[in-house]
């Protein structure tokens, strides 16, 4: 049985990862968070050590580690611009790291970690669990075993409907998530290289707080993306129903069905990271380069422009 400590375990995903780690026969030991707001830790570990000053929770830690108690993993859900800190933390502390996405908010954050595990040792896996669905898995080999030459039509579309506390949060500080494409967007770009291959082109067409929309075209595929939080994009007929959140991608016009099981794939995730084949820091990179990209470019008009954009305009 491994030992987990968990960072920011009030937050909306972390769940998710308490859920992985019981259905994975393990423990967690410790967890930390700025808000109380954690009783969901009594439907699954109630008996682990809770904090909410980091200070308290390092020097806890450190004790456990000492003592030949020390934890095995670090799972981070905390706000995106921590993530480099805490995995940082994580291994410094003798356990590697389960890093929800994105990763960090830049590249050459990256290259910082890669020299904090040849310190230590430790790994750094990470949550890219659109890798794991049978759907993409299935998509990915319908591609490598095509046409060499042939490049599909992709449409993605994903709009999750938020209130007015999103950009009231660190979510709506860009300095602090990296916007709507790195927050929300980024294990779909990452999907789009693991199933397209490299980057070739990016251009960028909506970009607001609350919504962004472009063009990617990689080795296989050329892609209009649209990105909101905004119920209002979501397509009339859908909302009717009351639906607050619509998923589509499309390549040459088929549907590609990835809703189901969209939201239960950590555990998954979890038995691949202590199976040992977790997905590491290099398996994150495109899609860093790619989301810092879009955060930094300037919108242009015209072009391959996703078919929400000019709606989502008005």
């Amino acid at each position: 049985m491994k030992r987990f400590a968990l960072i920011g375990a009030a937050g909306y995903i972390a769940p998710r990862h308490m859920v992985a780690i019981r259905e994975t026969c393990n423990d967690l030991v410790a967890a930390i968070d700025p808000n109380d707001s954690v009783g969901i830790i009594d439907s699954h570990f109630p008996e682990a050590d809770f904090f909410t000053e980091f200070e308290r929770f390092d020097r806890h830690i450190d004790k456990l580690r000492r003592s030949g108690k020390g934890v095995d993993y670090v799972a981070i859900a905390s706000p995106n611009y921590l993530h480099d800190s805490h995995m940082r933390f994580a291994l410094r502390s003798g356990g590697d790291a389960i890093c929800e996405k994105p990763l960090v908010l830049n590249p050459w954050n990256i290259d910082g970690l890669k020299e904090i595990e040849a310190d230590t040792g430790g790994k750094i896996n990470t949550i890219l669990q659109l890798r794991l669905h049978p759907s993409i898995i299935a998509l990915r080999e319908q591609v490598q075993s095509g046409d060499p030459s042939k490049k599909y039509d992709v449409d993605l579309t994903y709009i999750t409907s938020r209130g007015h506390w999103y950009l009231q949060s660190w979510k709506g500080n860009t300095e602090k998530s990296g916007g709507i494409a790195t927050n929300i967007g980024v294990h779909f770009y990452d999907m789009l290289h693991f199933v397209f291959g490299a980057v070739q082109q990016s251009v960028v067409h909506l970009a607001t707080p609350t919504k962004a929309a472009g063009y990617l075209e990689y080795e296989r595929a050329r892609v209009r993306w649209f990105l909101s939080i905004d119920v209002n994009d979501i397509p009339d007929a859908e909302r009717a129903k009351g639906k607050r959140t619509f998923r589509a991608i499309t390549a040459d016009g088929d549907n590609i069905e990835f809703s189901d099981g969209f939201t239960d794939l950590h555990t998954r995730s979890y038995e691949e990271i202590l199976g040992g084949r977790g997905f590491g820091l290099e398996e994150n990179r495109v899609a860093i380069e790619t989301v810092a990209r879009i955060r930094n470019a300037t919108t242009v008009t015209g072009g391959e422009q996703h078919p929400f954009v000019s709606r989502a305009r008005t």
